[in-house]
C-alpha cells in the first residue's frame, strides 16, 4: 500500500474554497428556510390578529348599534309622551273652559226665564222628596227666589200626593237663604236637619261634570281609540 501523499497548497486552498462553499450553500439554505418559516407563522399570526381586530370591531360596532337603537327608542317614546301630555292637557284645558263657560252661563241665564225656572225647580224639589220620603221637608233657596219656590213646592206637592197617595208638609227655611251670588236651585233637608240633599245649580254641573265627562269627551273628541272595554 502506497504512502499517502501530502497535499500541495493549492490543493488545500481549493478543499477549503470546497468547504468553505458547502457552508455556505447550507447557511444560505438554512436562513431560506427560517425566513419562510418565520413568513408563514407571521402570516398565521396576522391572520389572527386580524380576525380577533375584526370581531373586536364588530362586537363594538353591534353594541352601539344597539345602543343607538335604544337611545332612539327612548327618544321617539318620550317625545310620544310630551306630545301625548300636552294633548291631554289641551283636551283638558278645553274641557275646563267649557265647564266654566257653563257655570257663567248659568249664573247670568239659569233663572231669567221665570217659567223655565220655575218647572225647574219644581223637578229639583220633586227629586228631593222622592228620595227623602218623609212628611215634611224644608227649602233652603235664594232670598229672591222664595215666591217662585212656593210657587213650585205647591205644584211639587200636589203631584207628589197624586203619585205617592201621601201628603207632605213644605216649609220655605227662611233663617238660612242660599247665597244671592248663586247660580240658583235649592237645597232640600229632611224633618231633623241631619240629612239633606243638594239641589242647587252648582251641585248639580258638579255632577254632570263628573258623570256626563266620558260622553261630552267623545262628543269633542272623539272615541279613544286606547280604550278596550267601552260601557
Amino acid at each position: 500500500m502506497s504512502a499517502p501523499h501530502a497535499m500541495s497548497d493549492d490543493q488545500v486552498a481549493t478543499e477549503l474554497r470546497k468547504m468553505t462553499a458547502f457552508i455556505r450553500q447550507e447557511a444560505l439554505e438554512k436562513a431560506r428556510e427560517i425566513h419562510l418559516k418565520a413568513d408563514e407563522e407571521f402570516s398565521i399570526e396576522k391572520s389572527k390578529l386580524v380576525r380577533s381586530e375584526t370581531a373586536r370591531i364588530d362586537g363594538e360596532y353591534e353594541k352601539k348599534f344597539k345602543q343607538a337603537g335604544m337611545s332612539q327608542q327612548i327618544t321617539k317614546s318620550t317625545l310620544a309622551n310630551k306630545m301625548r301630555l300636552r294633548v291631554l292637557s289641551a283636551k283638558q284645558e278645553m274641557l275646563d273652559g267649557l265647564f266654566e263657560k257653563a257655570q257663567k252661563e248659568l249664573s247670568t241665564k239659569g233663572s231669567k226665564d221665570q217659567k223655565k225656572y220655575q218647572d225647574i225647580l219644581k223637578g229639583l224639589i220633586l227629586e228631593g222628596m222622592y228620595a227623602l220620603n218623609e212628611k215634611k221637608v224644608l227649602l233652603r233657596c235664594r232670598k229672591k227666589d222664595n215666591d217662585l219656590v212656593k210657587k213650585a213646592a205647591d205644584a211639587a206637592k200636589e203631584e207628589y200626593k197624586k203619585t205617592m197617595n201621601m201628603e207632605v208638609e213644605i216649609a220655605i227655611d227662611e233663617q238660612n237663604k242660599l247665597p244671592e251670588g248663586s247660580a240658583g236651585g235649592l237645597t232640600i233637608i229632611n224633618s231633623t236637619g241631619k240629612i239633606d240633599i243638594t239641589n242647587t245649580y252648582e251641585e248639580r254641573l258638579k255632577l254632570l261634570e263628573t258623570d256626563a265627562l266620558p260622553a261630552v269627551r267623545t262628543i269633542l273628541f272623539g272615541e279613544n281609540q286606547n280604550r278596550r272595554f267601552k260601557n
